[in-house]
């Protein structure tokens, strides 16, 4: 999935949460946007965006990333982001993060990504969940911690993410900030694998390789009942 796009959905859930009167020009914003009328959506958010509208803002900035009715301009997204981003928009913070990750329309800085992607996955943000412990794995703008990788791996994880799922069953097949298990990447890429990661169906059968049929039945049957509740029982 698109994650610019992705945002989309996650913005109108705040909606409700302005005026009637600003809700409604943002409604016929969304309304316009995702017709493909982007003139409109831009003569709805941009008046909102100028007087300090965080939703306005995170889509005119998303406008001006994407080149959706205006000229592609990173540098004029990453400033309506930060404005955003500076009102504890979760949106805004994860892809501010990226901008700053990736050097577009700012200058290159691991930390200074950490630091909104962190913002934006203490909020429960999946993208940013998973982005900061790509960051502690790999030791990009922070110590190197396996642990705190898989912490954040677990939380996208639980939230459904396959990515998340693939990489946390990875943890555990290592035992890299976890007790090693192959029952638990099992488990994890089972759950990975069910939800489209491409590569975890391979690895979930290797895995088995090396394991009992008695804990190959424990692996899935923990993986059922973890995707019955939801995430909410996952093993350890």
């Amino acid at each position: 999935m698109n994650h610019l796009h992705s945002l989309v959905l996650a913005i109108t859930l705040l909606v409700g949460s302005v005026s009637i009167a600003t809700a409604q020009n943002l409604q016929k914003g969304f309304d316009a946007y995702n017709a493909g009328d982007y003139q409109t959506a831009l003569q709805q958010w941009r008046p909102l965006a100028n007087q300090g509208n965080a939703t306005a803002q995170t889509m005119l900035a998303l406008m001006y990333a994407e080149g959706e009715g205006v000229l592609q301009d990173d540098a004029e997204a990453v400033k309506w982001w930060r404005l955003a981003a500076e009102q504890g928009m979760a949106p805004a913070q994860y892809h501010l993060g990226g901008k700053c990750f990736n050097g577009n329309g700012v200058p290159q800085d691991y930390a200074e990504a950490a630091k909104w992607y962190r913002l934006a996955a203490e909020q429960g943000y999946t993208y940013a969940q998973y982005d900061l412990g790509q960051m502690y794995r790999k030791g990009e703008g922070v110590l190197q911690d396996y642990a705190e990788a898989a912490k954040w791996y677990r939380l996208a994880a639980e939230q459904g993410m396959a990515s998340a799922q693939n990489n946390l069953g990875a943890m555990y097949q290592l035992g890299a900030g976890v007790l090693q298990s192959n029952v638990m990447a099992h488990m994890w890429y089972n759950i990975a694998s069910a939800n489209g990661d491409p590569k975890s169906g391979e690895k979930r059968d290797e895995r088995a390789g090396l394991m009992s049929q008695a804990d190959i039945s424990k692996a899935q049957e923990m993986a059922r009942e973890c995707m019955g509740s939801n995430y909410q029982n996952c093993g350890e």
